[in-house]
């Protein structure tokens, strides 16, 4: 695939960098996404390139229904010889997570910025270069004459908040997308640069806002401790229900589930070829250990095993504005990561009951869930698309593919592999070492980006043969 290198620098990267500038945060960080129309300009701009950039025979439309995000659908008939080979569906999306704190000076989210073969900004590696990719790798399979089969690209607007609008965008367009053999998801990871990974598994995610009331103003905390109880010691000992503190293990059973042999087989791979990279590629401060001492068990924490963090607090003032006041509540934001055949609904209402319980001292709880996400679990890989994706990773990179779960959700996966239970699965992405996805300093490598895309193109080609 010579000629994607070249059509990547001359016109995808220029594109990507107009994209990036466009703040098209996902409906659940921006409640007036329609009236801001920052949705609307990111799908339009990917519309348009895609028509300026046309594959033979594609249908392009941008879908609409009422109240919803849009939808990019692309259709492309088979190549002559290909008509039987079945539907290819390649999936990514244009909604983006928030701004975030901590970018590196020169940078920011809506700054795109080229350093040392890596684009800085929101939303180019998470996931704004998938459809780009996709166009790109048909074009280079229909300039080579290599037959393809009827390939579907479906580019949605609404995962980073749980995918909500796309369960009716997939019944409106099932006749339209068919049942398709081969699924391609290009929002996954990859555990370095130097070969093809692809996703066996993504963990699923309950998330929502715990909150603990004691009193209806604030107090003197030097008349009041003692007597009243802290609202925020209230939402640690409700929290240690969930978890153990001193070693982050989930205590309730109905967030576990065991982890299939041939993962654990995989995770030790994994753990063999990247080495300590496993956890060196975070930003530890000085001194800092991760959670466990085996590269195995750091694998299979990721990706198997539930985990619980607080990302957002309310009302607790900033230090500087902090007086002696026992404050009246407080609001924890929880993640919690779930393993991939844990049911996400059930775990929310399971999350629900074991913190609103017996408060403590009669104190006001509730938690609010947020998204509910079941994680996905790749079925067996065919003999066909093993191989391929195997021999693609070693023409491009010169050396063998890998697999390994990942530690994020999809909600896409879990809807397909319900919906499709026969079609096989490449899930993959760009999303490596450092590049920092819904944090500061996101970046999409470039180099791998291109050998990703040629990569595409090779298994795509696998399928009709």
């Amino acid at each position: 695939m010579t000629s994607i290198p070249q059509f990547w620098d001359a016109a995808i990267v220029p594109t990507l960098v107009d994209y990036i500038r466009i703040p098209a945060k996902s409906p659940h960080f921006d409640k007036d996404w329609a009236k801001n129309g920052h949705i609307e300009a990111a799908v339009t701009l990917a519309a348009e390139w895609c028509r300026k950039h046309p594959v033979e025979g594609m249908k392009l439309e941008i879908v609409r229904l009422p109240g919803r995000t849009p939808v990019l659908f692309i259709e492309v008939p088979a190549a002559k010889g290909a008509e039987k080979a079945g539907t290819v569906l390649l999936y990514g999306h244009l909604d983006k997570q928030p701004e975030m704190t901590g970018w590196a000076e020169g940078t920011g989210p809506w700054i795109p910025v080229i350093r040392d073969g890596r684009l800085y900004g929101r939303g180019g590696a998470d996931d704004g270069y998938a459809v780009f990719a996709s166009i790109a790798a048909l074009r280079a399979l229909q300039q080579e004459k290599k037959p393809h089969a009827r390939t579907v690209i479906l580019i949605e607007c609404c995962e980073e908040s749980g995918s909500t609008d796309l369960p009716a965008y997939l019944e409106a367009l099932a006749p339209r997308v068919g049942a398709p053999a081969l699924v391609v998801g290009l929002d996954s990871g990859c555990g370095n640069y130097e070969q093809l990974w692809g996703t066996t598994s993504l963990r699923g995610l309950v998330n929502g806002v715990l909150t603990v009331e004691v009193l209806t103003e604030g107090v003197h905390s030097g008349d009041a401790s003692g007597v009243v109880a802290s609202s925020f010691r209230i939402a640690r000992q409700l929290l240690e229900r969930v978890e153990e503190a001193a070693t982050g293990r989930v205590r309730e059973a109905a967030f576990q589930a065991p982890v299939p042999a041939e993962r654990v087989a995989q995770a030790k791979r994994a753990a063999e070829v990247l080495g300590k990279e496993i956890h060196a590629k975070f930003p530890f401060v000085p001194g800092m250990r991760p959670m466990a001492e085996g590269l195995e068990a750091l694998v299979l924490n990721r990706t198997w095993r539930p985990a619980l963090s607080v990302t957002g607090a309310e009302g607790l003032p900033l230090p500087a504005n902090a007086g002696n006041v026992l404050r009246p509540r407080t609001s924890l934001a929880l993640s919690l990561r779930i393993p991939p055949t844990v049911n996400g609904e059930k775990a929310a209402a399971r999350l629900k009951e074991i913190l609103e319980a017996d408060p403590p001292y009669g104190a006001r709880v509730g938690f609010e869930a947020g998204q509910a996400a079941t994680g996905w679990h790749a079925p067996i890989t065919a003999p066909w698309l093993e191989k391929a994706i195997d021999e693609a990773s070693n023409k491009l990179f010169g050396k063998p593919a890998m697999w390994m779960g990942e530690g994020g959700t999809i909600p896409f996966m879990a809807m397909l592999g319900e919906k499709f239970p026969q079609a096989q699965f490449l899930i993959t992405g760009v999303l490596g070492p450092h590049s920092n996805a819904h944090g500061p300093n996101e970046f999409l490598h470039l180099d791998y980006a291109k050998k990703l895309t040629a990569c595409v193109a090779d298994v795509i080609a696998a399928l009709p043969k």
